[in-house]
């Protein structure tokens, strides 16, 4: 028997990313779990933030984000970025994390991030409680410690990354198959 609830967004779970914005000057951060791709070709992203959120202006002002992946290792950096705010302090500080410059947008990308995505702001959203924001990748920055040196494959499965279910953080499980496995000849 299952149970009928009220309307409400229980896709779980979510990756839990950081998204860094801003410029050199004056940059940020914050958890975002409301983000996901919306196209291939071209390479588009989108991620969803409160207008009040101090993050929400820097992004409205620069029109650019980067959307970073977050690991076990940084689980307590990406749990904290999303209780505190920009307003009150330096995330970068409080974090231990690291801005490292840009390559193909102005705002910083964490360097600790196994993989970093770069966008440009090319359409706002206005749905409610949140905003999407919807970018255009400009660049992906991978950690060359998750490329394989024979094969030049990126094993982003070796870095421990993290997912967000439900009010709680959750590192990601084995490997239980792959794309297209279930059609696969034997």
């Amino acid at each position: 028997m299952k149970q009928h609830w009220k309307p409400g967004t229980m896709i779980y779970p979510a990756p839990a990313v950081l998204v860094s914005c801003g410029t050199a000057d004056t940059s940020n951060f914050l958890t975002v779990a409301w983000t996901g791709t919306v196209c291939t070709n071209p390479a588009m992203c989108s991620i969803s933030i409160r207008p009040e959120r101090y993050s929400h202006s820097l992004i409205m002002e620069t029109m650019e984000f980067t959307i970073n992946l977050t690991t076990e290792a940084m689980a307590r950096a990406t749990d904290l970025a999303g209780v505190k705010s920009g307003r009150d302090g330096d995330k970068w500080k409080l974090t231990g994390l690291t801005p490292a410059p840009g390559v193909n947008v102005g705002c910083p990308m964490i360097e600790q991030s196994p993989l970093s995505i770069e966008c440009r702001v090319t359409e706002v959203l206005r749905l409610g409680s949140h905003d999407m924001m919807i970018g255009r990748v400009m660049g992906v920055i991978a950690d060359e410690r998750y490329i394989d040196a024979d094969t030049g494959k990126f094993n982003l499965e070796r870095a421990g990354l993290i997912a967000y279910s439900h009010g709680a953080y959750y590192s990601i499980g084995e490997k239980i198959g792959h794309f297209g496995w279930s059609v696969k000849k034997k």
